[in-house]
């Protein structure tokens, strides 16, 4: 058959979808900024139109780098965590509105604005990380580097001159006037890490043990790596007194090593670790004690358990379709702008409007998995499929904390709460994973024809890997 004739399917960019929806999410954005307004003071912000044009002219840099850099990216991503980051600042400025001093412990400062320079930074970090990493595979020639890095960031909270304690969780460091929390950026470090050395280890982790009740469990030779984990996330529970951050960093490990053996004997390995440190947790720590006994009965102590309380509150006054934005009290809630910025959203746009915000989050787990499934390299596929577990592990702990489902930890909403240690770090993780995609969906490139007496093939490399 002539070259000429045959027909070569070449999936397609959707770069259009993706503006359509990042202008929808724009608007969203502006929609919600100039609702708080009204619902707060009765007129529109006088500075709308320049917010408007700011996210517009912001938005549209973005998508242009991710048309150059990334064009085959998954189309759905980008805007999606535009919609979470613009109704979180919406919010933030609405908290700012008529937050009392006792908000920030009686150190009240204009919040909105930091989370914009946070989000604009944010930006950023997305568009450097697309032009350092032009391949998401030469991470893996640094799989230890990461996880060095990953425990240096984990122990520099402890470190004299540097390190910092915030209402009891040593999870800090300040540098003159910034602070910045180490473990959002240790979260992408041991993802790059637990990709590498379980690509590398997974054939042997595989290997079946002694079958129990069905499952079959792993072999006593193969428990070091996953003991190792459970001491570290010990030790941050430990030393760092941060529930969240354990919980989260020993969740991972376990879910990618699942997903690199297929074998259900890590998840009961894993649970069964979980557990008893959660009970070791509960023995020897009046912090972790006091998680538990507010989860279990909140109004047993309402002095101490004074924010839990009034976000229930808040999230029963939201009731199915909310206050409306500017018309509720989130303000009464100590830290409503970030630990407990869920309540906020639920006694604002009521529980239509939370299980909106939830069903974004759960199309970006659902994106990031659908990248690990078509990801043709085996590192890809788990770098992907932990970036997003470690996504959606973060919203079932800090949802399921706020709403009383499990104890509540000390994690921000992605996207969603103030924190600029978080919004960084976040947008660095959707970068990773447009690279990701990008490399997944990108066309096979012609590499060589050759020539025979009958046909002209020609010859091309898969995407993602070598022929």
């Amino acid at each position: 058959m002539p070259a000429s004739s045959t027909s070569t399917w070449v999936p397609r960019k959707r770069r259009g979808a993706e503006l359509v929806l990042t202008a929808m999410a724009v608007g969203i954005a502006i929609f919600a900024y100039a609702a708080v307004g009204l619902g707060t003071s009765g007129s529109i912000p006088a500075d709308t139109f320049k917010l408007a044009g700011a996210l517009i002219l912001v938005a549209a840099a973005t998508t242009v780098v991710v048309r150059r850099l990334v064009p085959y990216a998954d189309p759905v991503l980008l805007p999606l965590v535009i919609a979470l980051n613009g109704l979180g600042l919406a919010m933030i400025y609405r908290i700012d509105q008529d937050c009392p001093g006792f908000c920030l412990g009686g150190n009240y400062s204009p919040l909105a604005d930091a989370q914009l320079m946070w989000t604009a930074i944010g930006l950023l970090a997305f568009c450097v990380v697309l032009f350092v990493v032009t391949d998401h595979r030469m991470l893996q020639r640094f799989t230890y580097s990461a996880g060095l890095a990953a425990i240096v960031l984990l122990l520099m909270p402890l470190m004299p001159l540097i390190g910092s304690r915030v209402r009891g969780a040593q999870i800090w460091i300040s540098i003159g006037p910034f602070s910045f929390q180490p473990g959002e950026a240790a979260k992408i470090c041991l993802a790059v890490f637990f990709a590498g050395y379980l690509v590398r280890h997974k054939d042997a982790l595989a290997l079946a043990g002694r079958r129990v009740l069905g499952v079959d469990l792993p072999r006593g030779r193969d428990l070091g790596p996953i003991l190792a984990g459970w001491l570290i996330s010990v030790g941050i529970l430990v030393f760092q007194r941060d529930l969240g951050s354990s919980l989260l960093f020993f969740g991972l490990f376990v879910v990618m090593l699942y997903i690199a053996t297929e074998r259900p004997g890590w998840l009961v390995v894993g649970g069964v670790l979980f557990v008893s440190g959660a009970y070791f947790g509960y023995l020897a720590f009046g912090h972790v004690r006091a998680r538990f006994d507010a989860w279990l009965d909140p109004f047993g102590d309402p002095d101490a358990n004074g924010q839990l309380i009034s976000s229930l509150f808040g999230l029963a006054h939201g009731g199915v379709l909310g206050q409306g934005l500017g018309q509720g009290s989130p303000e009464l809630t100590p830290f409503s702008f970030s630990d407990f910025i869920i309540g906020a959203m639920g006694e604002e746009l009521g529980l239509t409007g939370l299980m909106a915000i939830l069903l974004i989050y759960g199309l970006i787990t659902e994106r990031g998995l659908r990248i690990a499934l078509t990801c043709r390299d085996a590192f890809g596929k788990l770098l992907a499929a932990g970036l997003a577990v470690s996504f959606a592990l973060q919203v079932f702990v800090v949802v399921g904390g706020v709403t009383r489902l499990i104890p509540l930890t000390g994690l921000t909403t992605p996207f969603l709460a103030q924190g600029g240690s978080s919004i960084v770090m976040n947008w660095a993780i959707i970068a990773l994973l447009l690279r990701i995609s990008d490399q997944t969906r990108r066309p096979a490139p012609e590499i060589s024809a050759i020539q025979s007496d009958d046909e002209t093939q020609v010859v091309k490399l898969p995407a993602g890997g070598v022929a």
